[in-house]
């Protein structure tokens, strides 16, 4: 019964409201998921994969996973990747899928600061099994049995996208922005528009070096970085601090805007742990719920893997982005 609820929940969320985009603790660790201008911003090929349970004791909660491959074109100064996400909750499988390709330049400014324009275009799909779902006519005195209600609408949908980013960074700053949903893709599954609203973006932060032996050598650091979002009527915000000491990484973040909205708390803690080594970044996030939901949710887990590896001689190291890598 209370997966029921839930699908049903969700699908009248999806069917008449507006929504939000799913959601990653570790999105520098999806860099991809977080901006189109983070294409090819490595000195080698990356392979980036993130998974995510969302809520774990709520029963058909949201699990989301993402998979990226970019790769940096150094005749050209351009970055090229592409992105796969897939978003899925309750018994109905309500799921949305998306798959494109990103593309960001590289254009040095002065000594000291650089731009990366990007832009993202990409297939998006909404779908459903109605025929997984518990209609009320099914519930009876002795159980479940047959409906007599015929699925409406459709039970996928299928549009195009456009996404766009703007980052600012030199060796110890960053700050970008990005636009989402420029062509507003329609999700209506229940013979209707549903126009997915617009996603803003703001983003950026600074990177404290310890000890190392050069900016590419860093051994110990501190970094400090911020990330919000608007979609529609919601607001979001993500502030934390990142302490890396070689192969280590800790990181505490705080989602939520204090004392606005309906709880002031805000919505989460974020803990997270990270391993780096030559090549292979692995790394692992709880979202401990604040909100009026903390007796509820169970809380969300995360894991991320990236490996980097070359497949062409790097002529010279280049400028990277001092981002955290989690």
């Amino acid at each position: 019964m209370k997966k029921c609820v839930i699908t049903v929940v969700f699908f009248f969320i999806f069917r008449t409201a507006s929504g939000q985009d799913p959601i990653f603790t570790q999105f520098y660790a999806n860099p991809l998921f977080l901006a189109p201008s983070f294409a090819g911003a490595t000195q080698a090929d990356r392979v980036a994969a993130v998974y995510r349970n969302q809520w774990v004791s709520l029963p058909g909660a949201f699990v989301t996973y993402s998979f990226s491959y970019d790769h940096f074109f150094e005749s050209f100064n351009s970055g090229l990747g592409i992105l796969f996400m897939r978003d899925a909750a309750g018994t109905g499988n309500l799921a949305l899928t998306n798959a494109g390709i990103q593309y960001s330049y590289d254009i040095r400014i002065n000594n000291t600061w650089h731009f990366r324009p990007g832009i993202y275009g990409n297939y998006t799909q909404m779908g459903i099994d109605y025929y997984r779902l518990l209609w009320n006519d099914q519930i009876t005195s002795s159980g479940t049995g047959g409906s007599s209600i015929q699925p409406p609408g459709v039970s996928v949908k299928g549009d195009i996208d456009v996404s766009t980013s703007g980052l600012f960074y030199s060796d110890l700053y960053w700050i970008g922005m990005g636009v989402e949903h420029l062509l507003r893709p329609n999700y209506g599954l229940w013979n209707n528009d549903l126009l997915w609203p617009m996603k803003f973006t703001l983003f950026g932060g600074l990177k404290i070096i310890k000890s190392g032996k050069n900016y590419s050598a860093i051994d110990q650091s501190l970094s400090l970085a911020f990330l919000f979002k608007h979609q529609d009527v919601f607001n979001q915000l993500d502030i934390g601090v990142y302490w890396y000491q070689e192969p280590l990484m800790f990181g505490i973040w705080y989602r939520g805007i204090p004392f606005i909205g309906n709880d002031p708390r805000g919505d989460a803690m974020a803990f997270l742990v990270g391993y780096k080594t030559e090549g292979i970044r692995i790394g692992y996030s709880y979202d401990f719920t604040i909100s009026k939901l903390v007796s509820s949710t169970g809380g969300s887990h995360e894991i991320s893997f990236i490996y980097e590896f070359s497949t062409s001689r790097v002529k010279k190291k280049k400028r990277m982005v001092p981002c955290p890598e989690f």
